[in-house]
C-alpha cells in the first residue's frame, strides 16, 4: 500500500479554489499513466485513458481535492487574521490549533484561538459558550508586520502530522485525498490492461462548497457512467446509536446508495457487489440523510450518467484526527480496478 503518497497529499495544502499545489503533485504523481491530461477553466484535472471499445463508454471517477479551511477575510492593525470558512466545521473542534498560512511568499506557522477570556478569568457562563468560526482569530507571532506578508485571501489549513496507528491512519483532510489516492492507484492498478471503457480520472475542485469544478467537469466529459469517491461517516464509536453509524471500519469500501445530492443507479449499485462478490472484495452498503458527493454531478449532468459512489468509512471526520482503516482503502482500490477491468 503506497502510504507515502496518501501522506503527501494529505499533507499537502489545497482549500476550495486554491488547490494548485495538490493538482501539481498529483501531475506529477500520475506521468505516463494517462493519454491526455488537461486543466480545465475551474482548475479541475481531466485525466483520459483511452478505451478500445468501438465507440467506448465514457466511465468518469470523480476525486476532488479539495480539504476544508479558511481564507483570511480580515487582519487587524495588531497583526491578528480573521477568517471565513470554505467548508463546513464543528467550531467545538477549533479550539487551540496550529495552523498553517500559506501566503504568496511562503507558509507561515501559526495558531488559532477563539476571542474571549482564558479559563483562569473567565466566568462559568464564558466557558459554556461555544465561539463560532468568525470569532476565531489566528496568532502567526508576527504582530503587526504579519500585514507586510499575509494578504486577503490568503488560505489557512490545519497543521498536524499524517499518522499510521497500527492499521489505521489519521490526518487532517483524508477527506478527500483518499479520492485522489484512489483515482491514482486504481489505474495504477490496471497495468498495461487497456479497457473498453474510456476512463477519465477527475480530480476535481471546490466539492467542500457545493460539487462546483464536478458540475463543470461533468459537462465537459458527459460520462455514461459517473463514480463519485469519497469519504463517508464511520460513527463506530462510543455516543452514536447503531442506525446512524452509516459504516463499520474494517468491514470494508462502501457503496453508496443515497445522500442528499443522489440517488445510484439500481443496476450500476447491482454490478458493483456483484463484482465485490465475486472477487470476495468486502463492501457495505451506505446511505446518508443529507449531505452530498460529486457523483451527483456527474448524474445530473447534460443529458444524465448512470451514478454510484464508492466510499471509505472515516471516523471524526472534517477534524484533524480523520481516521480510516488501510484494508477498508484496498477494498476502495481494489473494486475500482475490478470494475474498470470489466468494463
Amino acid at each position: 500500500m503506497n502510504i507515502k503518497l496518501l501522506k503527501a497529499l494529505c499533507e499537502t495544502p489545497g482549500v476550495p479554489g486554491h488547490e494548485e499545489r495538490v493538482r501539481d503533485l498529483i501531475v506529477k504523481e500520475t506521468k505516463g499513466l494517462f493519454d491526455d491530461v488537461q486543466i480545465d477553466p475551474m482548475g479541475s484535472l481531466h485525466c483520459v485513458r483511452k478505451g478500445k471499445g468501438k465507440p467506448p463508454q465514457k466511465i468518469m471517477l470523480l476525486c476532488h481535492m479539495d480539504e476544508i479551511g479558511f481564507l483570511v477575510s480580515h487582519i487587524s492593525d495588531k497583526g491578528f487574521l480573521y477568517l471565513q470558512t470554505v467548508g463546513g466545521f464543528d467550531p467545538r473542534n477549533l479550539f487551540s490549533r496550529r495552523v498553517l498560512v500559506c501566503t504568496e511568499t511562503g507558509d507561515l506557522k501559526a495558531v488559532m484561538n477563539p476571542g474571549g477570556r482564558p479559563v483562569h478569568i473567565s466566568s462559568p457562563e464564558d466557558r459554556k459558550k461555544i465561539p463560532q468560526p468568525h470569532e476565531f482569530f489566528v496568532d502567526t507571532g508576527l504582530g503587526a508586520k504579519a500585514k507586510d506578508v499575509v494578504n486577503v485571501g490568503d488560505m489557512v489549513v490545519m497543521d498536524e502530522p499524517f499518522l499510521e496507528l497500527g492499521d489505521k491512519v489519521v490526518s487532517k483532510a483524508l477527506d478527500n485525498r483518499i479520492a485522489c489516492w484512489l483515482g491514482i492507484e486504481a489505474i495504477r492498478g490496471l497495468g498495461k490492461t487497456r479497457t473498453k471503457g474510456e476512463i477519465h480520472v477527475v480530480f476535481t475542485t471546490q466539492e467542500e462548497v457545493g460539487l462546483r469544478g464536478a458540475r463543470t467537469a461533468s459537462h465537459r466529459v458527459q460520462p455514461d457512467i459517473g463514480i463519485g469517491i469519497d469519504t463517508t461517516l464511520a460513527c463506530d464509536t462510543p455516543g452514536v446509536p447503531e442506525q446512524d453509524r452509516t459504516t463499520e471500519q474494517g468491514k470494508g469500501f462502501g457503496l453508496h446508495l443515497r445522500d442528499g445530492s443522489f440517488i445510484a443507479d439500481k443496476a450500476l449499485v447491482a454490478e458493483i457487489a456483484a463484482i465485490a462478490d465475486k472477487k470476495k472484495i468486502p463492501y457495505q452498503r451506505t446511505m446518508l440523510r443529507s449531505g452530498g458527493q460529486d457523483g451527483a454531478a456527474a448524474q445530473q449532468a447534460a443529458s444524465g450518467a448512470r451514478a454510484v459512489g464508492i466510499v471509505v468509512g472515516t471516523r471524526y471526520i472534517h477534524t484533524v484526527t480523520e481516521m480510516i482503516e488501510k484494508t477498508d482503502l484496498e477494498a476502495a482500490r481494489d473494486i475500482l480496478v475490478a470494475y474498470l477491468k470489466a468494463n
